[in-house]
């Protein structure tokens, strides 16, 4: 076991995929599972969320053989060499294709619930599963996404077999497994807790994501505090703000000097230090904004366990950050880290270590 659920295991990720921050990134779930990891990884991100619907079109007589994929908008993938190889003729793959349609445009109904589905043409798409058994669906997911106009493709799962993970090279941009054992089973071995995602849940969390980008929260998938961001504060201001985290509240507090050159991050446990003050009220003097935030809640850091948890520090800080990037007042701005969360940031985002292509 490696991951407590796919909420634990989205934080990770997202962390992993931290350098993806400020491009033009839309994530894309693969149902229903992947919906959750997707979720989580787009909070990190601050980037909008939305399904990648897709359906594989198979061989009858073997059924985990495709030779093609279709998807929304009239996506429609096929491969020619794998229908002469399986001997099918134009009326059977016609019958496929009509059967798998209707299938495809009932999930989307399902889950999109009357809401458009978010543009990919010249953007980078991040496509997110909750593992990869054999790669077929995640294959399909990635053709249908080319299709659809995609700048940059990126695959991105928690678990997967070694070998289907470098299959799958072939078909993305760049493939970020963050576990790829040689003994695998079945996904579910991976999590502590392996749940079937419902039709409603992915319905739920689409909702929750539309909503959070409208009410412009931050990235770690929450309420952030809306007197912040509702109105852009011109620069030059000095306010405590508190960034959410589902029922977490983290307090923080930002300044920004007139014609900041950028912005620099202060982590801390719970309540900044005196030093840390002393150093951001100098930083302020010479031009740079700051921000003073904390993981943890006062409650939270009376455990010593979650004040030596890397991986929980490197998730809320990936969030905070951003966070501060989709600020109004900080938007544009580079962003630096003290030392300690830089360093908490890179221990949390390389455990356990990652498969990047």
């Amino acid at each position: 076991m490696l991951f407590t659920d796919r909420m634990d295991a989205g934080q990770r990720l997202a962390a992993e995929l931290d350098d993806l921050r400020g491009e033009d990134v839309v994530v894309l779930g693969l149902p229903r599972g992947g919906v959750p990891v997707a979720f989580e990884v787009a909070a990190g991100l601050g980037a909008p969320l939305d399904v990648i619907v897709v359906r594989k079109l198979a061989v009858p007589f073997q059924p985990e053989l495709g030779f093609g994929a279709i998807g929304e908008d009239g996506a429609r993938i096929i491969d020619g060499r794998d229908v002469a190889a399986a001997g099918l003729g134009a009326s059977e793959i016609s019958a496929i294709e009509t059967r798998e349609r209707a299938e495809l445009d009932r999930r989307v109904r399902r889950f999109r619930a009357g809401r458009s589905r978010v543009p990919l043409s010249g953007r980078t798409a991040v496509v997110v599963d909750d593992g990869i058994a054999t790669g077929s669906t995640a294959r399909a997911a990635c053709q249908v996404a080319r299709a659809q106009g995609v700048r940059r493709l990126v695959l991105a799962a928690p678990v997967g077999p070694p070998e289907v993970v470098a299959s799958l090279r072939r078909e993305a941009d760049k493939v970020v497994c963050l576990h790829t054992p040689k003994m695998f089973a079945a996904i579910s071995q991976w999590y502590a807790q392996f749940p079937q995602t419902s039709d409603e849940e992915v319905v739920a969390l689409l909702k929750r994501a539309t909503t959070r980008a409208a009410d412009s929260d931050g990235p770690m998938g929450a309420a952030a505090d809306a007197s912040v961001l509702a109105v852009p504060d011109p620069p030059g201001f000095e306010r405590d703000i508190t960034v959410g985290n589902g029922d977490v509240q983290l307090a923080g507090h930002l300044t920004i000097p007139d014609r900041a050159a950028g912005m620099i991050i202060f982590a801390h446990g719970s309540g900044s230090s005196p030093r840390n003050r002393f150093v951001a009220a100098a930083l302020n003097q010479a031009g740079l904004g700051t921000l003073l935030a904390d993981l943890l809640t006062p409650e939270e850091e009376l455990s010593r366990a979650n004040v030596f948890d890397v991986r929980l520090l490197a998730a809320r800080l990936a969030g905070i950050t951003g966070w501060l990037g989709r600020h109004p007042a900080a938007r544009g701005l580079p962003v630096g880290r003290g030392d300690a969360a830089e360093a908490a940031l890179l221990r949390g985002t390389h455990r356990p270590r990652a498969t990047v292509t």
